[in-house]
């Protein structure tokens, strides 16, 4: 018989752009006993983190809950919830994510009509607008933060002309949720959708989402009850039906309202993760969390600069939970970041497609946005790449770090 040892994960500073370190008090409450889902103490858990999820969001919308499943979890099941085939989706795409919003959206039938931009950069809102008088679509999807590039995408605009012209906005905040302002209602979004492995800082898992009732009027109208729960006073679907039984947002609906219509065995840890997850993030405050990513991002910056590396992407419209850096000329990525895992126990991440092999990138995310952790991942890769015989000034990257952080004591605290 086979003996095997005991788990025991190294314990990793994680700094790439999810997942990201996640705080204690929510790894307690994944340990937490199991309650039945239909027990009206667990039944009340679900409903706090409705509560808790519209502050989050910033949004008055009846339904915020989370799809059991990872992050794309989530915008599969706003896209195939919504899209009736032929319907046709404008996608603007500035990094891989993009490209993931076609591939769901052919999945589902759609006639997709994309624009692109270069990657390392974003639209100006005009272009989207543009394109949207353009081609007429039903839906508009994109991507708020792009984690593959590094760059956040301005949605105001763009989200009150969908608006006037009666069209859906579905937006992709994975990325951003919980580490910058998501304002769903302010900039007219209609369904946005997130993740808990980022800057919410509970393992992957749930895909927490929002949307409104211009969507829920949509998803209404495809709305069919499961076959073995059905009564005589079951309605069926005017449109088409939903194509996916898990990833059916009007049957989830009913499973997170008051009737408890069963749809699935809800996550019950994962759950548990999410609500004290959120309810760290609210103690904290918004604006106090955003403020410590971007002093944090701010410091990260200064200290990549300051060891004469170029950041990657165009400034003015950097998301600020991941920073993405040039590999300096003659030096292997892949091995510099191998040292760092091994000898510093730092994880960072490298890129996708064109970027592959071009790019670092460095998230500053959640539980994983702390001055502590900066400041050790700018020394680890200063000594690697001194390391490596790359010449740079050392230590000044992190008395660059040093120097921000002094200039933001108070609010750091």
């Amino acid at each position: 018989m086979s003996s095997y040892r005991e788990l025991s994960p190294s314990l990793r500073t994680i700094m790439t752009p999810g997942p990201v370190e996640v705080d204690p008090r929510v790894l307690r409450a994944l340990s937490f006993p199991i309650l039945g889902q239909f027990d009206p103490e667990f039944t009340s858990l679900m409903n706090e983190t409705m509560v808790m999820l519209r502050e989050l969001y910033m949004t008055n919308n009846e339904w915020c809950y989370p799809v059991d499943g990872t992050s794309r979890s989530g915008i599969e099941a706003v896209l195939v919830s919504l899209i009736q085939p032929g319907d046709k989706v404008l996608v603007p795409i500035y990094g891989r994510f993009g490209h993931l919003l076609v591939e769901i959206s052919e999945r589902c039938g759609a006639e997709v009509v994309c624009i692109e931009t270069t990657w390392g950069s974003v639209f100006d809102p005009e272009e989207v607008i543009k394109a949207i008088h353009t081609h007429k679509p039903d839906i508009v999807a994109m991507v708020h933060g792009e984690t593959s590039t590094g760059q956040m995408q301005p949605l105001a605009e763009i989200g009150k002309v969908c608006r006037e012209l009666d069209l859906l906005l579905v937006v992709d905040a994975v990325a951003t949720i919980g580490g910058t302002p998501v304002k769903t209602d302010t900039w007219y979004l209609d369904a946005v959708m997130g993740g808990t492995q980022k800057c919410l800082s509970v393992p992957s898992g749930m895909a927490p989402l929002t949307y409104n009732s211009r969507v829920e009027k949509k998803l209404m109208s495809r709305k069919t009850v499961e076959r073995g729960l059905r009564d005589t006073t079951s309605a069926r679907a005017e449109g088409r039906t939903i194509a996916s039984n898990y990833f059916d947002l009007s049957q989830l609906q009913d499973y997170w309202s008051s009737a408890r219509l069963n749809h699935h065995t809800e996550a019950t840890s994962m759950l548990y993760g999410l609500h004290e997850g959120l309810r760290i993030l609210l103690q904290e405050g918004l604006e106090a969390r955003f403020e410590r990513h971007r002093i944090n991002e701010s410091a990260l910056v200064a200290g990549i600069q300051g060891m004469g590396l170029q950041i990657y992407g165009d400034m003015s419209s950097k998301l600020p939970v991941v920073t993405c850096i040039h590999i300096p000329e003659g030096i292997d990525g892949e091995s510099v970041r191998s040292m760092l895992l091994h000898d510093f126990g730092i994880e960072i991440a490298s890129s996708f497609g064109p970027l592959k092999g071009k790019i670092w990138r460095i998230g500053t995310m959640g539980f994983s946005c702390q001055r502590k952790n900066v400041l050790h991942v700018l020394g680890a890769l200063e000594a690697v790449l001194l390391r490596h015989r790359h010449g740079l000034p050392a230590g000044e990257a992190v008395q660059a770090a040093l120097d921000v952080y002094a200039g933001k004591e108070e609010a750091l605290c």
